[in-house]
């Protein structure tokens, strides 16, 4: 039987209202996705802020409204209206920060019974962010958070340019974070079922704020993330196509019942880098089983950081949240231990273990059947997520569902998960963030009915560039 979920409140079922999820739709109806956003837009009637005193969050327990001259990094920073510590380490250090985009910032929190967010003292989770610039382009983009982090998270990767192109914005924290977030949810794969529920409830209640702000609903609602943001936005446009007009995913995270997954892929990597790194006869064997289990040739450079930061730490929450009892009383397994040892998840093996663990992730899995136009960046070096475990998986799925006009798939060559270690491997690796941007701008383009992307291709690396010239732009063709 598996154990209690550690820390988790007896009666966990938030009020979700009728618009569950955090994305940010309203009951409103939803334009045609043809409709493009008013491009240079002008400033609703009143200026500066106008509106700000009849902006209310549907649903939301607790909201504050703030009138601000800069709605992106290059002032919020400053303002206290982001925290950097929320999206330090998920982009170059000279990535440019727009400016000049003055309006409405609002922050809250839904209804919810975990408190791992202490942002602003809050300690409440379901924590929001909405932004409405002066000049709106007549567009909303909803996101919701990589990895465990909070609704800043985005803030520098996506909000500071769609914000300055005219977007309103919304992001969530999920509903819980932290590497504890497993803990809050009464079953096994509750926490992340959550995720979706939470995007689905901001981007409902965003939409009823865009109107209120603007006096007219947002013409194309756009979902976009990165990681498990990218993950959010895949089952987004699965299962509420009707609040979306499209949606950008960036590396998303695959959960699927058969596997692929998380949970069959990282344990190869635990079990397997450990000879490979200590040389001697096993190494060689050592690195074909690594290749096997996804991760790419010529990926080796980046092992040594993801064994350390990244797959011991990944594999053991996740393993937590959806298959506590794995592990017996012990939360969370036990770091870095040996292949053999009792209950060590570097021997885990997901194919084998009881119906109960693949009916958790059943309820988070994914299927491929989009309802609305999908846009899939995945980086080649890409050794958290590999691409042959991942996208390219999703890519077939779409296929299968029948909804392959529906997607286009772009690989990024020598794009990796973790944009900030461009900085550390100037010369190996390539920003996927200009890609998402392009990718964001073929988007609309699509939207529009002014040009079909690319068909499905490697973006290559061009001959020559600089890290320099790799942050300036990202050609899809």
């Amino acid at each position: 039987m598996l154990k209690s979920r550690t820390g988790a409140r007896p009666s966990r079922r938030r009020t979700m209202l009728a618009a569950l999820s955090l994305a940010g739709a309203c009951s409103l109806v939803v334009a045609s996705a043809a409709t493009a956003p008013a491009a240079g837009a002008a400033a609703p009637p009143g200026g500066h802020c106008a509106n700000r005193a009849w902006l209310h969050v549907p649903g939301a327990e607790h909201q504050q409204v703030a009138c601000l001259q800069e709605l992106t990094t290059a002032g919020t920073v400053a303002s206290g209206h982001t925290d950097p510590a929320d999206f330090a380490g998920l982009t170059p250090k000279d990535l440019p920060v727009p400016t000049g985009v003055p309006g409405i910032q609002i922050d809250g929190y839904f209804p919810d019974t975990s408190s791992t967010n202490t942002n602003h003292g809050w300690n409440h989770d379901a924590q929001f962010v909405i932004r409405l610039p002066d000049h709106w382009n007549g567009g909303l983009v909803v996101a919701g958070t990589p990895a465990n982090r909070e609704q800043y998270a985005n803030d520098r990767a996506i909000a500071d340019w769609v914000l300055s192109r005219g977007y309103a914005y919304a992001a969530t924290d999920k509903g819980n974070t932290g590497l504890g977030f497993y803990r809050d949810g009464r079953r096994p794969g509750d926490a992340i079922a959550e995720w979706n529920e939470r995007v689905t409830q901001l981007t409902r209640a965003a939409r009823t704020v865009v109107a209120q702000r603007y006096h007219r609903p947002p013409a194309r609602t756009l979902a976009t993330g990165l990681s498990n943001g990218g993950y959010l936005v895949r089952w987004q446009l699965e299962n509420h196509p009707e609040l979306y007009d499209g949606g950008v995913d960036w590396e998303g995270a695959l959960w699927r019942t058969d596997g692929p997954n998380l949970l069959t892929f990282l344990p190869p990597a635990m079990r397997h880098y450990p000879a490979f790194a200590a040389g001697g006869p096993g190494a060689e064997d050592a690195r074909k089983a690594m290749h096997e289990a996804g991760y790419p040739a010529g990926s080796e450079f980046l092992w040594p950081y993801h064994h350390k930061v990244y797959w011991d730490l990944t594999q053991r929450i996740y393993r937590e949240e959806i298959d506590p009892g794995f592990d017996g009383a012990t939360e969370a397994g036990t770091p870095y231990c040996a292949p053999g040892t009792p209950a060590c998840d570097a021997d885990y093996d997901y194919a084998s273990r009881p119906a109960s663990v693949h009916r958790a992730v059943d309820r988070i899995a994914l299927t491929g059947r989009i309802g609305k136009p999908l846009i899939t960046l995945h980086g080649t070096l890409d050794v958290l997520l590999p691409m042959a475990e991942d996208s390219d998986v999703y890519d077939r799925m779409v296929r299968r569902a029948g909804r392959g006009e529906l997607m286009r798939y772009y690989r990024i060559e020598d794009g990796t998960h973790v944009d900030s270690l461009v900085d550390t491997f100037p010369d190996k690796l390539r920003p996927i963030v200009p890609c998402h941007r392009s990718a964001f701008e073929a988007m609309e383009k699509w939207l529009d009915g002014t040009a079909r992307p690319p068909a499905d291709h490697t973006v290559r690396r061009p001959a020559g560039a600089d890290a320099t010239t790799l942050l300036t732009g990202c050609p899809l063709n």
